[in-house]
This record gives C-alpha cells, sequence and structure tokens, in this order.
C-alpha cells in the first residue's frame, strides 16, 4: 500500500512503509532525505520499497517511471517526449496526448484539468491523498484525480 501526495501542480509526494519521495517536475529532482541531498536527473534509483528509473527525454527534460508493489507510476507533469518509455498503471500529468498513448488506470491531475475532463470525457474527483491498496483496488474506468 502507498499513498499519493500533490502539495502542487510541480511535485508528487508517494509514501510507502518505508519511505517517503517527493518528486519535483519542474527543478527534475527527487527527494527522500538522503544524506546525499535530493537526487537530480536521469538514472535508476532503489528507495525503501520504491524502484524509480529517471527517464531523459529529447529536450533534456527527466521524467520518471516509478514502481511499488507491482504497481507503475508515471510521473510525467506536462511533458510530452519519450511516452513510449513509461507504462503506467497510474499517470500524473496535465498531458492529454499522455494519457491518450499511455492509457492508464487512473490519471493523477498535475494541472490542465478541466480540458482532461472535457476531452477525455473522463470523471474526475478531488482527494486530499490518493491511497492505493493494491492493483485490483484501481478502478475499472478511467478516471482522473485532483489531489489538493
Amino acid at each position: 500500500m502507498f499513498e499519493i501526495e500533490s502539495k502542487n501542480q510541480d511535485e508528487i509526494i508517494l509514501t510507502t512503509k518505508k519511505t517517503t519521495v517527493k518528486f519535483n517536475i519542474k527543478n527534475e529532482t527527487i527527494d527522500a532525505n538522503l544524506a546525499v541531498g535530493k537526487i537530480k536527473g536521469p538514472g535508476e534509483f532503489e528507495i525503501g520499497d520504491a524502484t524509480i528509473r529517471g527517464i531523459l527525454t529529447t529536450s533534456n527534460k527527466t521524467i520518471y517511471d516509478v514502481e511499488v508493489g507491482g504497481i507503475h507510476i508515471g510521473i510525467l507533469g506536462d511533458i510530452e517526449e519519450n511516452l513510449d518509455d513509461i507504462v503506467a498503471d497510474i499517470l500524473c500529468t496535465s498531458s492529454i496526448r499522455a494519457i491518450r498513448e499511455i492509457e492508464p488506470k487512473l490519471v493523477v491531475s498535475m494541472g490542465n484539468v478541466d480540458a482532461m475532463v472535457s476531452e477525455l470525457k473522463l470523471s474526475a474527483r478531488s482527494d486530499k491523498k490518493l491511497k492505493v491498496k493494491s492493483l485490483d483496488s484501481l478502478p475499472t474506468t478511467k478516471e482522473v484525480v485532483v489531489l489538493n
């Protein structure tokens, strides 16, 4: 089980049993209160029970593919490049194109929620935190979650 939170449209906070990891898309950093400080840029990391792959895009930005307990979380923000490199059950984005191409089960909005709902004809709900128990606990029809 893990939780996803967002304090602003550039950050996603992933909390598992073993750790809390903050992804900042704008600054391209991962903050898990490690002794080495924040991690910046692409690479492969294991932090607690999260396996993280930072992927360098064609415009030298970093997007993230995170796996926790067999569930894949894509963290893109508004980036629409290298979408073929992401397989996500949960997609954190503001990109309608990314949602169409990746086809996640659940979308965590990082902005542009009105366009997502109307253009993709999806339902939206608002929550403080998204709690994910297992892959089977994800919705059967795609929906958008707004975290605030």
